[in-house]
């Protein structure tokens, strides 16, 4: 589906509720000033869908193909700029240069493209490195832009620090819009709770927010992002709600006092 229709940007935000600080595993100094990173992740090139790919005969060995095109890497790159210079102005380019081709050579690109952007500074980091700095030193990241296996491996990463990928909405763009863009939660799906009211659907309606930004109403995502995050402020210390109860109160949090004509 992501190849079909050339969703080939990947973008999960990581933001810390104040409410759900408790939730995270990590220590309150090191969440100090909150925790806000969105990661831009390849999502239709690299190993995954690298060719050939398989495993021998006799069954003893197996391979894996990273294939990358500078017209990959730049698009994903121009993106991941761009996104940086509307937040905190500072991208983090995450690749392992030090022994694999494919990110010597995103590596490379980073640098040609960012004098195209000036007033974004650019770093780059091994993903080594930026695993262990999401622990930390989360807050010194905004924008983190990087190839498929390593965006899919720090994405869950960063959900997890935030209290759990339960909350982590996620978009896969066509930002060339010659298809549509689909938006889900990160958790995917969960059968074995299917028809028992257990899931929170806060990361689903979040992707909505996501998916009406990208819409072009940034008004109305903000509105439905407000609704999340007021009900984020009755979470701590709360009794446990249905799946139905909290997309009532996030849904009447949204409405509250506010112009829907628009929703």
């Amino acid at each position: 589906l992501r190849k079909a229709l050339g969703l080939f940007a990947n973008l999960r935000p990581a933001l810390l509720f104040e409410q759900l600080a408790d939730a995270s595993p990590l220590k309150p100094e090191i969440l100090a000033g909150g925790l806000d990173i969105v990661v831009v992740r390849e999502l239709t090139g690299g190993m995954y869908f690298g060719r050939p790919q398989g495993r021998s005969e006799d069954g003893n060995t197996a391979y894996d193909t990273c294939v990358y095109t500078r017209e990959e890497i730049e698009r994903i790159l121009h993106l991941a700029f761009g996104l940086a210079r509307g937040r905190r102005k500072k991208l983090t380019l995450v690749d392992k240069a030090n022994v694999i081709a494919t990110s010597r050579l995103w590596r490379q690109i980073g640098g040609e493209l960012a004098p195209q952007y000036p007033d974004v500074e650019l770093e780059y980091m091994f993903v080594d490195n930026a695993a262990m700095q999401i622990i930390q030193r989360p807050t010194h990241f905004d924008v983190i832009v990087t190839e498929n296996l390593f965006g899919d491996i720090l994405t869950d990463e960063a959900g997890a620090v935030t209290g759990g990928i339960g909350l982590s909405a996620s978009g896969n763009i066509n930002p060339e819009r010659a298809f549509p863009s689909m938006f889900e939660p990160v958790h995917g799906s969960a059968p074995d709770i299917a028809g028992q009211g257990k899931a929170d659907p806060t990361a689903t309606i979040s992707a909505v927010a996501l998916m009406l930004d990208h819409l072009g109403l940034p008004e109305v995502a903000a509105k439905v992002e407000a609704g999340v995050t007021a009900d984020m402020a009755t979470r701590r210390g709360g009794a446990q709600r249905s799946t139905s109860q909290i997309g009532d109160a996030i849904a009447e949090a949204v409405t509250a006092g506010a112009d829907t004509s628009s929703l």
